[in-house]
């Protein structure tokens, strides 16, 4: 009998977050936030297997008033809380420009949920899943 691993199934999906509610933003803000694609599993996680498979359609935006103000890709980096980090990478020249998700592997990417993430300063900020289609 042939031993086959299981392969993870995953579809790639545009998820845009936007800023949730905070002291300087009290009702968040549509404007800005990221607009990414990454592949999602069924339950919405970021599958690191599809991830390696897809990599170069993986990017990431950073939008501030409705526009995009650097573009970079999805990036998994070794390391970090609970073994890896999910990063925003805009120039994989420099270091210290990525922005990375806390805990993107453990949170489900569903319209209503939150992140957040680290930015290059070192603010950390939450944002809400506004939507998933598929990209």
């Amino acid at each position: 009998m042939e031993n086959k691993a299981q392969t993870e199934h995953y579809r790639l999906m545009r998820v845009r977050l936007e800023q949730a509610r905070s002291r300087s933003h009290p009702n968040g803000d549509v404007t800005h936030g990221y607009d990414f694609v990454a592949p999602l599993n069924e339950d919405g996680h970021i599958s690191l297997e599809g991830w390696k498979a897809e990599r170069a359609l993986c990017f990431a935006h950073r939008l501030e008033h409705g526009q995009i103000v650097e573009r970079g890709v999805l990036t998994h980096r070794a390391g970090g809380a609970g073994g890896a980090t999910w990063v925003f990478d805009y120039d994989p020249k420099r270091v210290g420009d990525e922005e990375a998700g806390y805990r993107f592997g453990a949170h489900p990417f569903v319209v209503g949920e939150y992140v957040s993430i680290r930015d290059e300063d070192g603010d950390m900020l939450t944002y809400r899943v506004s939507s998933v289609t598929p990209a």
